[in-house]
């Protein structure tokens, strides 16, 4: 695991030496994701210069080093990220090439230049971000893992092409633009994060998963090109039509058989390893898989809260307890997480609104102290149907097709415009369809946006407007014109039902720029490397040929994972509701974080900097410190902003004093 900046300069006029100090300083700002070495590559002729941070996972020897000439020369590579299959790509290789080292990036050079690009991405079987220079051809190639574990910024800086692992190394490009991209923070008030392939920056933007992007030296402006060597979208259309034909048996011995395999290659370390282990299915499979091919008790981590409700350590003690695993567990107070909350913009390099990103940089912190690598259970609940709002959500879309269309308006319509002393008394007639978190009585807007939801003629759209944070979000942002993803609620008309049009928007869209964003930085900003077996590519291919009630089934989600776990372990031990990795929010911010919170929502500075109306802002801050609703989510989409804004300006003041100090 390790941070990749760099540039391409198409006016090719500064010498090597200002090349590799530009580099350089991008590639220190990404010490925390390689402190185990660094270099520079550059070719002054050419414009073009690689950086590389590393932290040493594979062959721990300076023959793994980066940035890695390939055995011809013609190639360059700079790469984060692991390539979990390279010894049996090796295997393949070596009658075409000879080898120094035993590290997967050798192996990928050799991948390049035995089957080129393409091809060569399409073989391999990990998670990456890489640069790539072909000097023969004077182009550069940027590509990306299938599903966005590993994370890549690009854009513009006057002539020059750049590149990096995050924005904090684009931003210090001589010229670096850094104009805030209002849209983008149109789609962080929406949905918490923002996704690809936007950024919070004007003409920088987040490479697509599966996607190989090319920079021409030879072509005029260098106007980039994409093309995708896989897609999810195909791969889930695909095994909607082509479903799972054998019966209960066969499809578990089959996952089974592919996640030991993905366990199993995850294992795979030069350096210590161990696993995230929360108590819930997904960690407990894994967990269960690495001790049945471990000779030696797995190293498991654990956090816990004093709050009861947000509290699943005792949970995995148990687990870890039953598998004999070497446990780890530390309970956190809220005095230890909230100081965590300064740092969230420096971590996150973007503003980033979901809030357990607190406990995910806490357990990362954890597990650093014993281990390098960490094995989590990111990635299952969109592939085998974990979020309880699937199957509301599907519960809801069912109950309105039954319902007459001038019906469905008009209740619609009714619940959009619910005064709040009438919600509680909808809710109550409500109550036995919505979850657990929609079952609070006194919140007139879940009822307002459950009208919205019915008013959707598609479940995508239905789906977008749930998980929507703020309903309306360009009115906050003068000046917005308003965008969405790349992955719209299109992206899901080739799936036939509702539950599985739902996971693979969150597929395209939530899983990358919210659950890998936050696992990769959490991880990063400690020096620790977390892989997500239920992200093989083989087990998505054969997840999504399962018929739907293998994955979701009864009110109940993730069963054939269920059917798994319980020939490791006693289903007493893990069935119970599903809880988030999360944190009394709500409670905090009247309490402790009021007084940030009071500074960072201060109407007259969000006034004076122009980016936010503060209006409703004011009020949702208002009724939620007098407990008349609980506004945390939102009101953190907002404070992530702000916390990000103020920690921008610092940034730029100290930026500008060194730049005149030169």
């Amino acid at each position: 695991m390790c941070g990749i900046a760099g540039s391409l300069d198409f006016t090719r006029h500064k010498p090597r030496q200002e090349l590799v100090e530009i580099i350089t300083g991008m590639c220190s700002v990404l010490s925390h994701r390689g402190p185990d070495g660094w270099g520079v590559w550059a070719d002054e002729q050419a414009g073009i210069a690689l950086g590389h941070r590393r932290l040493a996972i594979l062959d721990l020897s300076d023959a793994a080093s980066q940035p890695m000439i390939s055995q011809s020369g013609r190639y360059i590579l700079v790469f984060n990220g692991e390539i979990y299959n390279f010894i049996q790509l090796r295997a393949l290789l070596i009658g075409h090439t000879s080898f120094r080292g035993h590290s997967d990036t050798e192996v990928m050079l050799a991948a390049f230049e035995r089957w080129e690009v393409t091809e060569a991405l399409r073989r391999f079987n990990g998670m990456f971000a890489l640069a790539l220079w072909d000097r023969r051809e004077r182009v550069l190639h940027l590509a990306r893992d299938r599903f966005g574990e590993k994370p890549l910024y690009y854009g513009w800086a006057g002539t020059s092409f750049v590149f990096g692992s995050e924005l904090k190394a684009l931003r210090l490009y001589p010229g670096f633009p850094a104009q805030i991209n209002r849209d983008a923070l149109v789609l962080l008030l929406r949905h918490g994060y923002i996704p690809g392939p936007h950024s919070i920056y004007e003409g920088v933007s987040k490479l697509a998963p599966a996607t190989c992007l090319t920079v021409d030296l030879k072509v005029s402006g260098g106007a980039p090109r994409t093309s995708s060597y896989w897609a999810a979208r195909g791969i889930a259309e695909q095994g909607s039509r082509r479903v799972f034909e054998g019966n209960e048996l066969d499809a578990k011995s089959t996952l089974e058989s592919l996640l030991l395999d993905a366990v199993k290659l995850r294992m795979i370390a030069d350096v210590p390893l161990g696993a995230l282990l929360s108590g819930g299915i997904d960690s407990s499979l894994l967990v269960a898989l690495m001790q049945a091919q471990s000779s030696r008790p797995v190293r498991t981590f654990t956090i816990g809260f004093k709050e009861s409700e947000f509290d699943e350590a005792p949970y995995a003690r148990e687990i870890a307890r039953h598998l004999g695993t070497d446990h780890t567990e530390l309970y956190v107070t809220p005095a230890e997480a909230m100081e965590v909350i300064p740092r969230l913009p420096s971590l996150y390099d973007e503003p980033f609104a979901d809030s357990s990103q607190i406990p995910a940089f806490l357990v990362s912190q954890l597990a650093r102290r014993d281990v390098t690598v960490v094995v989590s259970g990111d990635g299952a609940d969109e592939v085998f149907g974990g979020y309880p709002c699937y199957l509301w959500g599907n519960s809801v879309w069912e109950f309105m097709t039954r319902l007459p269309r001038p019906l469905r308006t008009a209740f619609a319509t009714m619940l959009q415009r619910v005064v709040p002393r009438v919600s509680d008394l909808i809710l109550l007639g409500l109550r036995p369809m919505l979850p657990q978190r929609l079952r609070m009585l006194g919140v007139p807007h879940k009822i307002r946006k459950l009208g919205t939801m019915l008013a959707q003629e598609r479940p995508e759209a239905m789906y977008s407007h749930l998980i929507s944070q703020w309903n309306d979000p360009e009115s906050l942002v003068p000046g917005a014109s308003g965008l969405e993803s790349a992955s719209g609620v299109n992206a899901a008309a080739g799936i036939p039902d509702a539950i599985g049009k739902m996971m693979l928007l969150d597929t395209l869209t939530y899983l990358p720029d919210d659950i890998l964003v936050k696992v990769d930085r959490a991880s990063m900003a400690v020096g620790l490397e977390s892989r997500a077996p239920y992200l093989d590519h083989r087990v998505f291919e054969f997840a999504w040929t399962l018929p739907n009630h293998f994955r979701c089934h009864n009110r109940q989600g993730k069963r054939i994972l269920r059917w798994i776990l319980s020939k490791y372990t006693p289903p007493e031990l893990f069935e119970r509701p599903k809880r988030g990795f999360a944190i009394p929010l709500g409670g905090w911010l009247r309490g402790p974080l009021r007084i940030w919170a009071d500074d960072l929502l201060d109407e007259s500075r969000m006034r004076r900097q122009g980016y936010l109306n503060p209006t409703q802002i004011t009020q949702k801050w208002k009724e939620h410190r007098a407990r008349t609703n609980n506004w945390s989510s939102l009101l953190w989409t907002v404070l992530m902003f702000q916390a990000w804004v103020a920690e921008e300006a610092v940034t730029a003041r100290v930026r500008d004093i060194d730049m005149a100090s030169m």
